[in-house]
């Protein structure tokens, strides 16, 4: 039998203020037809002063641990996918790791932007088949409240705060993680970046993007890899039982999902509910597809994202 991670648990969180977009319209030029029109976003979470990337994990990793029916010190890894950390250093990981009480386990960060969590899936994946751990904590979290330019109506209303985070455990059979496609493109840092960082300006910085290009780059993107995925195990799009994608843009789901010839019934959406919340929407809409009974065990999943850098991945799992 072949050795795979399997997800155990699922679990999300999200700041308790809900911004919709009349809100945001008060303090941007900005209207809800405007904004649903061209994105599909109806609301987002902000986060309150106290909330953070690692606090928001914490709370989304009680969750996943609850529904794998096991305890922190059962974990031996975390990977904490984020580009908003509570700190320059040490890394969040290490962070939900004391508040989640784990006195030992290997934990880092990883920095790949809206791909973060594929790129924190896949490390983990090989971490536990190479024996490293018996099972892992895999997180996406941000506040990218907190590097958005409150004054720019083309980014602001796009984004929005929260956490995902799978339990994976290393198993012989047939279930869980198949493959993983990771790539990266740094020749497009100009098309979605943030303009600060501690070796160059020595401050955060704030979120700049060229929609329209990200928007292109994204369709052939993103339905590239999920073919290339399912293509290394022999499977076609007619397999799929559910895509669990990036949750950006409402119109590059529909785009990617007609470019695969997929239903959009097999498109978990929640971009509607949350905007774009970087590497946390993937594991965010997983979460929600389990937790309402639509994602069931057995079911083929293809999880996908694509972000700055541009970085873009997919997997293939059996849940």
């Amino acid at each position: 039998m072949t050795l795979r991670s399997v997800v155990k648990g699922t679990g999300s969180a999200l700041p308790s203020r809900r911004v919709d977009n009349a809100e945001l319209a008060e303090m941007v030029e900005t209207s809800d037809e405007w904004i649903v029109e061209r994105t599909g976003i109806r609301s987002r979470h902000i986060a309150a002063d106290g909330e953070t990337t690692a606090t928001l994990a914490v709370e989304a990793c009680r969750k996943a641990l609850e529904s794998a029916g096991l305890q922190p010190d059962d974990i031996g890894l975390i990977v904490l996918a984020t580009a908003t950390p509570d700190q320059t250093f040490p890394s969040s990981a290490t962070k939900v790791q004391a508040l989640l009480g784990i006195r030992d386990c290997i934990a880092f960060d990883v920095h790949a932007v809206c791909t973060g969590f594929l790129y924190a899936l896949s490390i983990a994946d090989a971490m536990l088949r190479g024996g490293n751990a018996k099972r892992a904590l895999v997180i996406g979290s941000e506040t990218f409240s907190r590097i958005l330019d409150w004054e720019d109506r083309t980014t602001c209303v796009l984004f929005g705060d929260g956490a995902g985070a799978v339990v994976l455990e290393a198993e012989e059979g047939e279930r869980g993680i198949l493959s993983t496609k990771l790539h990266a493109d740094g020749r497009h840092n100009g098309l979605l970046f943030v303009d600060g960082g501690p070796s160059t300006t020595g401050t955060v910085g704030k979120l700049r993007m060229k929609g329209r290009e990200v928007f292109r780059h994204a369709v052939v993107n993103l339905a590239d890899v999920l073919s290339e995925v399912l293509s290394e195990v022999g499977l076609t799009s007619s397999d799929i039982d559910w895509v669990v994608p990036h949750q950006a843009n409402a119109r590059i789901l529909d785009a990617t999902a007609k470019k695969l010839g997929l239903p959009p019934e097999k498109v978990i959406v929640t971009v509607d509910r949350h905007a774009n919340t970087s590497a946390a929407s993937v594991p965010l809409a997983l979460d929600v597809a389990v937790r309402d009974g639509r994602v069931k065990p057995g079911d083929l999943l293809v999880l996908e994202a694509m972000g700055g850098g541009f970085t873009w991945g997919a997997a293939a799992l059996r849940y």
